[in-house]
């Protein structure tokens, strides 16, 4: 079928939207008509380095309304609702464990830019084009999934807005919530105002965290940030120590910290920002070759633990319908940082988003 749509063909150069083809669903897949999709960090990230071969379709916060499914599935049926996630096999150790954040075959699944036989589900006059990002590909009018990547998402809720439960919202809120599990009336640091930075702070108050800082060099972020709860903000241009500045807030310093930004000097300021037997999550992407950070004496003495973290250790089953239920409860109104913009629209929607204008980009198709 003719679908529409954002390809990535150069690192430097914008989304071109597109008329491509996508192949008939196969046994085990699923074709999903696409009504909202989350712009997320780790695509562009994915684009400029080209870390999948383009021409390529990304996408991987998609939502929307199963029209196909192949013999084999039995999840879900035409009709039915749906927000995409990260694929997993359901069969090695960690997805038995109920881990499949750390599938064993996860990059293969998630990253290739193929199906699992190398085979390609899109083209463009004749032209192979990459997808199968996530196991969905959804900057597009349509995408082909699988069983594992599907969540039903019941009525009373806004598809559209969905996606990103699939990926940003789930890292953030997850990190908080399972990766590190924060206790109430403790403290924790957020480094990064963005999606995934204000899903943990949501995902902080949920917890009982009394103490929450978040540092973010955006104004209107860091406004926002207090009215999801943090207890205090810190702008990074107007403090020279990171970690003295959170020191005045907590002396002994943060029981927890999460980073969204991947930037090494944060990083590193950060650990001097650890309280003792303070626990380090990070999400954000690094440059390749950056070293752990931290001291590894320090960290011996004051037991100070460095976790990396994929999409908040969730199980996506599971943590994903607590999500929408805390959402419909009031309690995470992750709707607040959302802005749409049409699909058409997206290379506007990422000049905003890295601007400040918005925190997180929403497209409609």
């Amino acid at each position: 079928m003719h679908v529409t749509a954002a390809v990535a063909r150069q690192p430097d150069q914008p989304f071109s939207i597109e008329t491509v083809e996508l192949d008939e669903p196969r046994a085990d897949e699923i074709l999903v008509r696409v009504v909202g999709v989350g712009l997320c960090h780790t695509d562009l990230v994915f684009k400029a380095a080209q870390m999948i071969p383009p021409p390529a379709v990304l996408g991987h916060e998609g939502a929307g309304i199963v029209e196909k499914v192949g013999a084999n599935v039995t999840k879900v049926m035409p009709g039915d609702r749906v927000a995409m996630t990260f694929r997993s096999c359901g069969a090695c150790p960690r997805c038995l464990k109920g881990e499949p954040a750390y599938c064993h075959t996860m990059p293969m699944l998630n990253y290739a830019g193929v199906r699992t036989d190398g085979s390609k589900a899109l083209s463009a006059n004749g032209e192979a084009v990459a997808g199968n990002f996530f196991g969905q590909s959804s900057f597009a009018t349509y995408a082909l999934t699988y069983e594992r990547n599907v969540v039903k998402v019941p009525e009373g809720v806004p598809l559209e807005l969905m996606g990103p439960l699939g990926c940003g919202v789930q890292t953030g809120a997850g990190g908080v919530m399972r990766s590190l599990a924060c206790e109430a009336g403790s403290s924790l640091l957020v480094l990064g105002g963005g999606a995934v930075g204000l899903s943990a702070v949501m995902g902080a108050v949920i917890q009982g965290c009394t103490t929450i800082i978040v540092v973010e060099p955006h104004e209107t972020r860091r406004k926002l940030a207090l009215e999801l709860g943090a207890t205090h903000v810190i702008d990074p241009a107007a403090v020279p120590d990171l970690a003295a500045a959170v020191r005045t807030i907590e002396p002994m310093g943060v029981d927890y910290a999460f980073d969204t930004t991947g930037i090494p000097p944060v990083l590193q300021a950060t650990m001097q920002a650890l309280g003792p037997h303070g626990v380090f999550g990070i999400v954000g992407i690094a440059p390749p070759g950056t070293p752990l950070p931290g001291d590894l004496m320090t960290a011996v003495t004051f037991g100070h633990t460095v976790k990396g973290i994929i999409e908040g250790d969730s199980d996506p089953d599971v943590f994903i319908p607590q999500l929408i239920d805390l959402y419909r409860q009031g309690r995470l109104p992750f709707d607040r940082l959302i802005r749409t913009y049409p699909l058409a629209e997206i290379n506007q929607a990422i000049a905003d988003q890295h601007h400040g204008d918005c925190v997180k980009v929403v497209l409609l198709t």
